[in-house]
């Protein structure tokens, strides 16, 4: 463990769903600060290949593959890489996560299904790789799942949504518990709204009306998520676990 509880020299782990928005902030945020970083990508191998670039840039190792973050024995398979191209794995990033939002009554079932598999499960899958690696390793470890407001409050029009964010929550606290005792800690973000990609498609109006409910007055940007990221997972908060630490400039308050 280093001295300046900032540094992650020597330690490697893994960010889901990091080529693009808040993951990709935090795995370059994490290669600056030392660390090696493994991602999964779904689709885009540009993108995939772009992001492990910048990293080694940054004088670190990457390591990339495609991996559907539902399918346990891909998940399995991939965690199985990085360690062997890693030796090691001390932190993992739950980050992949979809949206299929619609009115319960206009929902389809598959869309309910899309969600829970990749927001709630991909990461139960992660985790549950990821740990069996940790845990054998004796020197302590950090798990972070991504979670939002959406869990913590309810949002109409997200109830798959959002009850894969609060399933999250659920896990976040059932792991912490279990791992504890071997030193490693297991903690949430609940985001509220980001500046990213995404939000940068709403409606001018639309995001108008946003910004008018949350006292901060601003969107976050991925880079200061990045960097509370980074802490929790980082020497100075080994004492932190099975927290759920709302970054949303007081929206859900």
């Amino acid at each position: 463990m280093s001295d300046d509880g900032n540094s992650f020299a020597g330690r490697a782990g893994i960010v889901t769903g990091a080529t693009r928005g808040i993951g990709r902030a935090m795995a370059l945020e994490l290669a600056r600060r030392g660390a090696a970083v493994a991602f999964n990508y779904a689709r885009s191998a540009e993108a995939a290949g772009t992001l492990a670039a910048e990293i080694e840039e940054l004088g670190v190792a990457a390591f990339s593959m495609q991996c559907d973050v539902a399918q346990t024995e891909a998940v399995a398979e991939m965690v199985k890489q990085v360690k062997e191209k890693f030796g090691r794995i001390d932190f993992l990033v739950n980050n992949a996560g979809i949206t299929r939002d619609n009115l319960i009554l206009r929902m389809k079932e598959a869309d309910w299904d899309a969600v829970i598999d990749t927001n709630l499960k991909g990461a139960w899958n992660f985790a549950r790789a990821t740990l069996r690696v940790m845990l054998r390793q004796e020197t302590g470890g950090a798990v972070l799942n991504v979670s939002s407001i959406s869990g913590v409050v309810g949002m109409a029009g997200q109830s798959n949504y959002s009850a894969s964010k609060a399933g999250l929550i659920g896990l976040t606290k059932a792991l912490a518990k279990e791992v504890a005792s071997r030193q490693v800690t297991v903690n949430a973000l609940a985001l509220g709204l980001v500046a990213t990609d995404m939000s940068g498609a709403l409606d001018e109006s639309y995001r108008t009306k946003l910004l008018e409910q949350i006292p901060l007055g601003r969107f976050a940007e991925p880079t200061e998520v990045a960097r509370i990221a980074c802490f929790l997972m980082s020497d100075a908060a080994r004492y932190i676990t099975g927290q759920v630490i709302q970054v949303d400039g007081g929206l859900a308050m």
